[in-house]
């Protein structure tokens, strides 16, 4: 009896002096990024979410609650490609925090990873606010995510090598699952292949490279910049010569737009999530494609 209780006692004062592996503190810009490290991570990370999905990601006010997140981060998750060029450089800064910096392992950039779309052959602020690096809506590719997977996998690894096998596991199953997931999606939304309709703002580049959408005309009459009655009226013009099946925005935008083109072109708006958790349906990665893909197919068959 007084051996075992010697036993348990041993036991219990190994538990409470073994030292405890906490969590690494992740800072994401996007919740597409949040997301995909949560895939990637589960209990290892906490993570902490900049933005939302009824938040445009171009312009977000560097709150103090934001400068003292990043402060305590060990990992920044961001879009790159100048989309958070608004706003994450001056929380960065004000921060503090040396090792969430470009070139360090704590900044990680999802589009050095992926091809880009749109790169303008020249720079004119007069054409709207253009991104010097391309399109970074790189998440609407769901390609894009094997590489960004990959190299967010291996930068975990990096910061928390005794987690190793943990991070490499999760990476495999990831992969495997989205590959699955991506054959669904590829055959579900192959009626939409060549369908034309209009976007709000030019952010669909990448589904449409991957889905062959054919997107015939845009809302805004330079990148960023809210469309006159007049601009959509001549976009009702372009479209009588032009037709299209639908016009598409996303949930974080202004409505009034999509809806005048909607009502005067006799075409269903769809209103796409764009990101995690702007509907009900996507609240995770594979949700966020199952929603898009089910409300493109109702707004074409709609019409």
């Amino acid at each position: 009896m007084k051996k075992s209780f010697f036993t348990l006692m041993y036991l219990l004062l190994m538990a409470l002096t073994e030292p405890v592996h906490a969590a690494l503190e992740v800072f994401a810009c996007e919740p597409e990024w949040a997301a995909l490290t949560k895939e990637l991570a589960a209990n290892k990370v906490n993570i902490y979410t900049a933005t939302n999905a009824l938040q445009d990601p171009h312009f977000v006010e560097a709150r103090p609650s934001l400068i003292a997140k990043a402060r305590r981060a060990q990992l920044v998750v961001c879009t790159g490609a100048e989309l958070e060029l608004a706003w994450l450089p001056l929380i960065l800064r004000e921060s503090g925090n040396v090792n969430a910096t470009l070139g360090k392992p704590g900044y990680f950039e999802a589009s050095t990873y992926v091809h880009m779309l749109e790169t303008p052959a020249r720079l004119d602020r007069a054409l709207g606010d253009l991104h010097a690096l391309g399109n970074p809506h790189i998440h609407l590719d769901a390609h894009n995510f094997f590489p960004i997977a990959k190299a967010l996998a291996a930068r975990l690894v990096e910061l928390d090598p005794a987690n190793t096998a943990f991070y490499l596991s999760r990476l495999q199953a990831f992969t495997q699952g989205w590959q699955t997931a991506i054959t669904r999606w590829e055959k579900q939304a192959a009626p939409l292949k060549g369908q034309p309709y209009v976007a709000q703002h030019q952010a669909y580049s990448y589904m449409n490279a991957w889905l062959g959408l054919k997107q015939v005309a845009v809302l805004e009459p330079k990148p960023g910049m809210e469309p006159s009655v007049s601009h959509l009226s001549q976009v009702i013009v372009q479209l009588q010569q032009s037709p299209a099946k639908m016009v598409v925005r996303s949930a974080y935008q202004n409505p009034k737009p999509s809806k005048w083109i909607a009502e005067r072109a006799h075409i269903p708006e769809v209103i796409l999530p764009f990101s995690v958790g702007a509907t009900e349906s996507s609240k995770d990665l594979f949700g966020l494609f199952d929603d898009t893909i089910a409300r493109l197919l109702a707004g074409m068959t709609s019409n």
